[in-house]
C-alpha cells in the first residue's frame, strides 16, 4: 500500500494541477535544503506554537522590571518624508495598520481563490458551517451587547465576531480529537467566512472621519487593478505599485487601511491553468533543458510563472511571511498587557472584560452548535461524512479563541487606556477558556466512547449509480469500493486481482472506482484523476482506467493527450478539460470523501460499505464479499 505522506488539512488546498505541478514538482518538494523548513512550517501546531511564544514574550515583556520599555518601544515614532509629505505612526500603528495589510490580503486572496475553485464552490458541502458561522458571528455580540447595551464600553461587541484560524487549527492538532479530518475541513469553510463578516464589520462599524478625495483616489486605484487585469497582466509589481498607491488613499481617506488589502485581492486574477500557456512554458522548458542558457533559463522560468494565477502565486509568497512573521510580530506589538494588581481588580470588575469572556466563550459555543443542529434537523443540509455532532460542539467551543483580530477591533473600537488593557484580559482570558472548553468536549466524547478508537472504518459516500464509476450491475448484492491512485504501483497490481473477483463473482458484483490521489507520494496523480473525468464525460472511464493503469510511467501532460488520442477521444476537447481544471472539483470531492471514510493509503478498499483491512489479493477480496452476504 502507499500511504499517504500529507496531512489531512491539505484536502481543502488541494486543486487541479498548475504549471509548476506538470513542470518539475518533484525537485522542489524533495529538495532536501527545503523539505524539513516546510515541514515544520505545514504544521499548524507550529504556526500557533510561535504566536502562543510571542504573546506570552509580550506579557513577561510587559510585566517585568523593564515593562515601561515595552509602550516607550512601541510608541516610537517612525516618519516617511517624501519632499514636503509626511506619514508618521508610532511602530504600534505601523504593524496594525502597515504589516497587518498583508494579513488581510492573505485572507482575501484565500477567499477569492475558495470562491473560484475551492471549498465554497460547492454550495452544498458549505451549508452547514456557512450558517454556523453566521450564527456564530451574530449570538457573540448579543450576548456582549446584553451586558453592555450602552456607553463606550459598547463599541467594542466586535471584539467577540470572529475566531483565531491560526490558535484554533493548532489546538486542535493538539487538542483535538486523533482523526479530526473532518472537522479541520468544517472549522476551516467555517473560519474563510467569519473572517469576510469580520472584515465586513471593521469596514461598516469602525470607520470614522471619512474624507471623500482620498476615498475617490482609492476608488480609481481599484479601477486600475481591474483594468490591469482585464488586460491579463500577470507581473506582480505591477499591481504592487497601485496597491501601495490604494494603501496611502484609504488611510488618508479614514477607512481603516486594512480594509484596502481585503479588497485588493479580491480583485486579484484567479484561475486554473490555460491550455495555451502551459504548453508555452512547457516549450520554453524544453528548450532550456536542451539549451541551459541564462537568456532560456529566464524564458523558461518567466513562462512557468505566467501560466500560475497572480492570486496563487502571491498566496505562496505571502501566507509563511503572515503566518509566521507577521500574526506574531503583531501579538508581541498588541498583547502586553501590564497585569498589575489594579488592572486586574478593573478587569474582574468591568462588564466589558465579563462581556467579552460570554460572548466568545458560550456565545460561539451556543450559536454554531445551535446554528448546526437546527439546519440539520430542518434538512436545510447535512453534516460532511464522518463528522459527528460532538466534534461540532468541540469545534464550536474552540472557534471561541478569538485572538488576533479581537486585539485588532479592541484598539479600533476603544479609545481609554484603561478600557483597552480590560479588553485585553477579556481577549486573553477568553481564549485560554475557550482552549481548555474544547478540550475538555473532546477528551469527554472520547472518555464517553463516542471518539472512535480508530480512522473511520465506514464508507461516508454511500454508492452512488449517477456519480460513481461502476463495472458490473448497479442493482448487484456485492459492492467492493477501491480508493485508488493512478501512480501507486500496488494499485496497478490490483487492478489485476479485481479482474479475477470480478470473473469469479459476475453479475453478482459491482466494483467502484474512486480517486485518492497521493500528491506528495505520485507527483502526476491529481492529473491522471482529472484525465479519466475528461475521458468519463466522453463515454470512455474505464478504457482511461485500464490504459492508464498500463502506461503508469506515461502520466506527463503530452503523454495524457497521446493517451486520449489513441483511445479515440475528442483530444481537443480533453485538452481543454484538463488545463482548465474542469474536473479537479470532482477529483477533490472523491479526496475528502476518502478522508472521512479512514482512507490512508492506495489502495483501500470497503466490501459493502465496511473498509477492509489486510491483504488485497484476490482470494482475500472473494473471502470478504463472501462473508459479507451482499451487505
Amino acid at each position: 500500500m502507499c500511504p499517504r505522506a500529507d496531512g489531512a488539512g491539505d484536502a481543502l488546498r488541494f486543486s487541479g494541477a498548475t504549471a509548476l505541478d506538470i513542470l518539475g514538482r518533484v525537485a522542489t518538494v524533495t529538495d532536501p535544503a527545503v523539505t524539513p523548513l516546510r515541514r515544520f512550517l505545514g504544521w499548524d501546531a507550529a504556526a500557533a506554537a510561535l504566536l502562543l511564544g510571542a504573546t506570552v514574550l509580550a506579557l513577561l515583556w510587559a510585566n517585568s522590571p523593564l515593562g515601561d520599555t515595552y509602550d516607550d518601544f512601541w510608541h516610537t515614532e517612525l516618519a516617511l518624508r517624501i519632499g514636503g509629505d509626511e506619514l508618521a505612526l508610532d511602530l504600534q500603528h505601523w504593524v496594525n495598520d502597515g504589516l497587518m495589510v498583508f494579513f488581510f490580503f492573505v485572507i482575501g486572496l484565500e477567499l477569492r481563490r475558495e470562491l473560484e475553485m475551492g471549498g465554497l464552490t460547492d454550495a452544498e458541502r458549505a451549508r452547514v458551517p456557512l450558517v454556523a458561522s453566521v450564527a456564530g458571528l451574530a449570538v457573540p455580540a448579543l450576548v456582549f451587547l446584553a451586558l453592555n447595551p450602552t456607553g463606550e464600553a459598547a463599541r467594542a461587541w466586535g471584539v467577540v465576531i470572529s475566531t483565531d484560524t491560526a490558535f484554533l487549527l493548532g489546538v486542535l492538532a493538539v487538542a483535538g480529537p486523533r482523526f479530526s479530518a473532518p472537522v479541520r475541513l468544517f472549522l476551516l469553510t467555517m473560519a474563510v467566512a467569519d473572517d469576510v463578516g469580520a472584515l465586513t464589520i471593521i469596514a461598516l462599524f469602525y470607520t470614522e472621519d471619512l474624507r471623500l478625495l482620498p476615498l475617490a483616489l482609492a476608488l480609481l486605484g481599484l479601477f486600475v487593478i481591474v483594468k490591469l487585469r482585464r488586460l491579463e497582466v500577470w507581473r506582480g509589481p505591477a499591481y504592487l505599485v497601485v496597491a501601495v498607491g490604494v494603501w496611502l488613499a484609504t488611510y488618508e481617506s479614514g477607512v481603516h487601511p486594512t480594509i484596502a488589502g481585503v479588497v485588493i485581492a479580491l480583485l486579484m486574477p484567479v484561475h486554473a491553468p490555460r491550455r495555451d500557456q502551459v504548453e508555452e512554458a512547457e516549450r520554453l522548458t524544453r528548450r532550456f533543458r536542451q539549451s541551459p542558457t541564462p537568456e532560456s533559463a529566464h524564458a523558461a522560468r518567466e513562462g512557468v510563472v505566467r501560466a500560475v494565477s497572480v492570486n496563487e502565486r502571491l498566496q505562496r509568497l505571502y501566507e509563511p511571511w503572515t503566518t509566521y512573521v507577521i500574526i506574531p510580530v503583531f501579538a508581541l506589538a498588541n498583547a502586553g498587557v501590564h497585569l498589575t494588581g489594579s488592572t486586574l481588580d478593573a478587569a474582574l470588575s468591568s462588564r466589558l472584560t465579563w462581556g467579552i469572556i460570554a460572548g466568545l466563550v458560550l456565545g460561539k459555543l451556543v450559536g454554531i452548535t445551535v446554528a448546526t443542529v437546527l439546519t440539520v434537523r430542518l434538512r436545510l443540509a447535512t453534516l460532511p461524512p464522518g463528522l459527528p455532532l460532538n466534534q461540532v460542539v468541540g469545534g464550536a467551543a474552540l472557534s471561541g479563541i478569538g485572538f488576533t483580530i479581537s486585539l485588532f477591533i479592541v484598539d479600533l473600537a476603544l479609545d481609554d487606556p484603561a478600557l483597552q488593557d480590560q479588553a485585553r484580559v477579556g481577549v486573553l482570558t477568553a481564549s485560554v477558556l475557550a482552549a481548555v472548553l474544547g478540550w475538555a468536549i473532546f477528551r469527554g466524547a472520547a472518555a464517553l466512547g463516542r471518539e472512535p478508537a480508530g480512522p473511520p472504518t465506514r464508507l461516508a459516500l454511500p454508492v452512488d449509480p449517477v456519480r460513481d464509476h461502476i463495472r458490473g450491475s448497479v442493482d448487484a448484492p456485492l459492492t467492493l469500493v477501491e480508493y485508488g491512485d493512478f501512480e501507486c504501483p500496488f494499485c496497478s497490481r490490483a487492478t489485476g486481482s479485481i479482474e479475477e473477483v470480478r470473473d469469479y463473482f459476475g453479475d453478482r458484483l459491482r466494483y467502484v472506482f474512486r480517486h485518492l490521489p497521493l500528491e506528495d507520494v505520485h507527483p502526476h496523480a491529481s492529473t491522471a484523476a482529472e484525465a479519466s473525468e475528461a475521458a468519463a464525460a466522453q463515454g470512455k472511464f474505464w478504457e482511461m482506467h485500464d490504459h492508464l493503469f498500463r502506461n503508469q510511467d506515461d502520466l506527463e501532460l503530452r503523454d495524457l493527450l497521446r493517451h486520449a488520442w489513441t483511445l479515440g477521444l475528442d483530444v481537443s476537447t480533453f485538452a481543454e478539460d484538463l488545463v482548465g481544471g474542469r474536473w479537479a472539483k470532482r477529483v477533490h470531492q472523491d479526496l475528502i470523501d476518502a478522508e472521512a471514510s479512514g482512507a490512508a493509503g492506495t489502495p483501500t478498499f470497503f466490501v459493502g460499505e465496511e473498509r477492509h483491512t489486510g491483504s488485497y489479493d484476490a482470494a482475500t477480496l472473494i473471502r470478504a464479499l463472501e462473508a459479507s452476504g451482499g451487505r
